[in-house]
């Protein structure tokens, strides 16, 4: 065989001359696959992947591990900065002047170290995304050459015949040919809760993703019955391809931080490069320095005006950020979103596995003419060994939580006994120790053996027959040998009630009366209103076991009704009152029907009555749209269209937003978000690929302690800005203003000497060293304060150097000139020493930079306790810089020890600085209150 030239290889669907592959005969997407249901024969499989290539998902974006490094070296501060030490290095070839290796090498440490620090944290991100993906290849059954064969999932071509039975994971997008009571979770990739019957039978051609019954897909697993499909796509073919080529088509657009800090080096670059046109100029009109050396004195102050710390301090402090939120079960892919995290002002949450368990459990019941609530924390799915320690509680006279409070408030009675029974007999789900509830197969099922279970019912049998279910009997019936041979039914309400004459109500047997069937269909349809999804059970004794089906199902008992629910997880109410309190509003979108949408979003607190399904969204324009997010807080029957268009329009009202999922169709709006959040256990791997960050416990409370984190660590970057630029503006300000007013008071001194700086460059470069190293790396380390989600979110576009931290910076900066310019004319008059006053004024700065940090911290109500780090940082700078006061490096900075006498001096310049820095504090902060 080989593929036609309107199929063969999954390529017809995309004609708009040709029906969709859902939409057709059986008979006919054989003949358009050029296949039959005895499949390929091996040769000519191999000729299709030839063709069509391994069925798998190429990830066309992949990074080394040296563009992860290069990356790190992306930002103009830096950029500014290698010039400089270029610049440094280059004065050497001018004639009687020496490279400056000190400077340059000091550059390039600093710059590597910064690199070294990102491209770690981004690596280890990237291979812990590598450890949560299931390494091992699936496997396929298919039917090769006419016979069962089992092969590598890459292997699988358009045309092959798939053999699919309960818990198979589906290997490429496929069209059913036999189906026997088959049904699919596809919440991967439509967001539904529930598992999908199927059907061999077509479907119209425009019928949504969700809704094709005749079809399988990608990602989607078997957890009921079997059946037989022809495969029609494969790899990026597949609707699983689709959405991965819309990821890896998507620009990768920079975080509003990356953005921001990238700015700011800018301005930085910008300013100093107007520093060293002015600096020039003063020294060529006012001093008798030759152009060469005016040119390496403005180098030189240029470099020590850059705060060259700020990339290693920022990327170290992102770093710290992730660690902790690693310790909180949040894994982050890039290190800037972080801090972004801070900013998030509104939270889009997929429904199914993220707000709820991803489980299906039995919540209420219907039994003896009584219905009774059941919690997912109380007789819901929980473990066998939960259950064994909650009959210990029990005894020791806790309240019991295997039969929850009835109507009365008592215990839930026996009469309860008949229906749980029949739901955990009439059941195909198998145990399964290595599954997360304990068995396998459809969560309906799974949900009713577990219920059964929890309530201690022992539902062991001998099966002697199955009737199966079918979507045309809408039932399944099960002939089992225990004390008396009895047969089990269970299924849609109605139908089920069609088959019963009798009703069991407190243990006797009752006539089924028309009156007694209007309740019951009452009552079900009450559940239904809810959103719960509900079954009947009936059973009755048999005589005969070779009866027809018919009669085996006919003249049954009908026991009562079982609804079930995928249930809100129980921290995640909690966790949405706090991220309100905290001013992020929680937006909830899911892909499952409305009336799901609202009863779950009752249950953890959102507003359900304006909930809006995604045909509504198509029928709006962008402008509606955008005035209709910032009401709605329920989205149903959303596809991944509607998420991305609902992301958009809340980011162009202004909003910083963040995006939760686990399923394939999340991914694209994962990708489109401020921040993109995946689920680290239910995820698919696209989902994690196309993330910012994957939480590893799947817990939304997760969310909001990573925002917690976020806004301590804008917190810290925003501190630490504020100390390497003032410390920065105020070593400028010194330099500039001293050769003016040196040149003014001391004219002879200044006009003769070249070289006749208030600081040398050498002693620059080691204040910054000094300052912008340890103690603002330390700076980084701070815990968040306290009540951190007391406070609004940040608003959007506002920058990290606000008006208040500018006005602070420059006023800083005026007020270190002033003590320190005093201190150093002071010396320089009483000592006529010129060096003495350098030593003066270079430890003077070096003292007030890292006590400075303290009054930062204040802000904050940050003892200086409260980081032992940075007690550490301020102490090994003040011993450097003793050592070289007192050391014989002194001569190496060329400067002289200090007397107790000029200890003094530092003193009072230093209490005048803090007096004055304190002052400023309270004057900023009551005109910029609320800033």
């Amino acid at each position: 065989m080989s593929p036609t030239a309107d199929g063969g290889g999954g390529d017809a669907e995309d004609d708009t001359t040709q029906a969709p592959w859902h939409a057709l005969p059986v008979e006919r997407v054989l003949d358009r696959l050029d296949t039959d249901r005895d499949g390929l024969t091996a040769a000519e499989a191999r000729a299709r992947l030839d063709t069509h290539g391994p069925n798998e998902l190429v990830e066309t974006d992949s990074v080394s591990p040296l563009r992860i490094f290069l990356d790190q070296f992306r930002d103009f501060l830096i950029y500014l900065l290698v010039v400089a030490a270029l610049l440094a290095l280059g004065v050497g070839i001018l004639p009687g002047y020496e490279p400056h290796y000190a400077d340059a090498t000091l550059i390039f440490l600093i710059l590597l170290a910064n690199g070294l620090f990102g491209f770690v944290q981004d690596y280890q991100a990237e291979r812990s995304i590598a450890a949560l993906r299931d390494l091992s290849s699936p496997e396929a059954t298919v039917v090769r050459d006419g016979d069962t064969a089992t092969v590598d999932a890459t292997a699988v071509v358009p045309g092959d015949v798939l053999l699919l039975e309960q818990g198979d994971a589906v290997p490429a997008d496929a069209r059913l040919v036999e189906a026997a009571s088959l049904d699919a979770d596809e919440s991967a990739l439509t967001g539904e809760s529930t598992s999908v019957s199927k059907s061999v039978e077509p479907v119209d051609a425009d019928t949504p993703l969700a809704e094709r019954t005749d079809m399988v897909y990608m990602n989607s697993s078997v957890v009921r019955g079997r059946g037989r499909a022809v495969v029609t796509r494969t790899g990026m073919d597949t609707e699983v391809g689709h959405i991965a080529t819309q990821i890896q088509q998507a620009p990768d657009e920079p975080t509003p931080f990356q953005a921001e800090i990238d700015h700011l080096g800018r301005q930085i670059g910008y300013g100093v490069l107007a520093l060293i046109a002015v600096v020039a100029a003063v020294q060529f009109a006012l001093t008798a320095a030759s152009p060469l050396t005016i040119l390496l004195v403005g180098v030189t102050l240029a470099v020590a005006a850059v705060p060259e710390g700020l990339p290693a301090v920022v990327t170290f402090t992102l770093a710290l950020g992730s660690r902790r939120l690693v310790d909180r079960n949040a894994l982050v892919r890039r290190l800037p979103v972080v801090e972004s995290l801070g900013s998030v002002d509104i939270i889009l949450t997929d429904k199914t596995g993220t707000l709820t368990e991803n489980r299906m459990t039995v919540t209420r019941i219907y039994a003896a003419g009584e219905t009774y609530e059941r919690g997912a924390t109380d007789g819901g799915n929980e473990s066998e060994s939960e259950s064994e320690s909650e009959n210990e509680n029990e005894a020791e006279g806790a309240t019991p939580t295997l039969r929850t409070a009835s109507p009365n408030g008592d215990a839930i009675p026996d009469s309860t006994d008949p229906v749980l029974r029949c739901g955990a007999i009439c059941n195909n789900a198998e145990p399964a120790p290595d599954a997360a509830d304990g068995y396998r197969g459809d969560p309906t099922e799974i949900a009713l053996r577990i219920a059964a279970e929890n309530a201690g019912i022992d539902a062991s049998h001998e099966r002697l027959r199955e009737i199966p279910f079918s979507s045309e009997r809408k039932r399944m019936t099960v002939l089992v040998d225990g004390d008396s041979l009895t047969a089990y039914t269970k299924g849609a309400p109605e139908v089920v009630l069609e088959r019963c004459d009798r009703v069991l109500e407190d243990g006797d047997l009752m006539p089924l009366t028309d009156a007694k069937r209007a309740s019951i269909l009452d009552t079900n349809r009450a559940f239904a209103g809810d959103a719960l999804r509900v079954l009947g059970f009936a059973s009755k004794a048999v005589t005969d076991p070779d009866a027809t089906d018919d009669d085996i199902e006919r003249g049954m008992i009908f026991l009562g009704l079982q609804g079930m629910l995928d249930p809100a997880r129980e921290e995640v109410p909690g966790a949405v009152a706090d991220c309100r309190q905290a001013g992020i509003r929680v937006v909830m979108v899911t892909g499952d029907n409305v009336e799901t949408a609202r009863a779950i979003g009752a249950d953890v607190g959102f507003d359900p009555t304006g909930a809006l399904t995604g045909q509504a969204i198509e029928q709006q324009s962008a402008d509606d749209l955008r005035r209709t997010v910032e009401d709605v807080d329920v989205f149903a029957r959303a596809n991944p269209g509607h998420k991305v268009a609902i992301l958009r329009a809340l980011q162009a009202n202004g909003h910083n937003v963040a995006m939760t999922g686990d399923g394939v169709n999340d991914a694209p709006a994962l990708r489109t978000a401020d921040v993109g959040i995946a689920m680290g256990q239910r995820g698919t791997d696209v989902a994690k690929q196309a993330s910012d960050m994957i939480l590893q416990d799947d817990n939304f409370a997760t969310i909001r302690d990573a925002i917690a984190e976020g806004r301590g660590i804008f917190d810290n970057i925003r501190k630490f800005v504020n100390y390497l630029l003032s410390a920065n503006a105020g070593e400028v300000l010194v330099v500039f203003l001293g050769v003016l007013v040196g040149t003014a008071l001391f004219p002879t001194l200044f006009a003769e000497r070249a070289e006749a700086l208030v600081l040398t460059p050498v002693m620059l470069l080691w204040i910054n060293l000094v300052t912008d190293g340890l103690p603002a790396l330390a700076l980084g380390a701070d815990p968040k304060a306290e009540g951190v989600l007391d406070r609004p979110p940040r608003p959007a576009g506002e920058p990290v150097i606000d008006r208040r931290l500018l006005a602070s910076i420059a006023a800083i900066g005026v007020i270190m000139t002033g003590t320190g310019l005093g201190l150093f004319f002071y010396g320089l008059a009483t000592t006529a020493s010129l060096l003495r006053a350098q030593t003066l004024l270079f430890t003077f700065l070096v003292v007030v930079e890292v006590i400075r940090i303290q009054v930062i911290r204040s802000r904050y109500d940050l003892s200086i306790l409260s980081n032992p780090w940075l007690l550490v940082a301020i102490g090994v700078t003040l011993l450097l810089q003793l050592l070289v006061l007192y050391t014989p490096l002194s001569t190496v900075f060329d400067v002289r020890p200090l007397s107790l006498g000029e200890w003094g001096w530092i003193a009072v310049a230093f209490v005048g600085f803090l007096a004055l820095n304190l002052g400023l504090r309270d004057l900023l902060d009551r005109r910029f209150r609320g800033v």
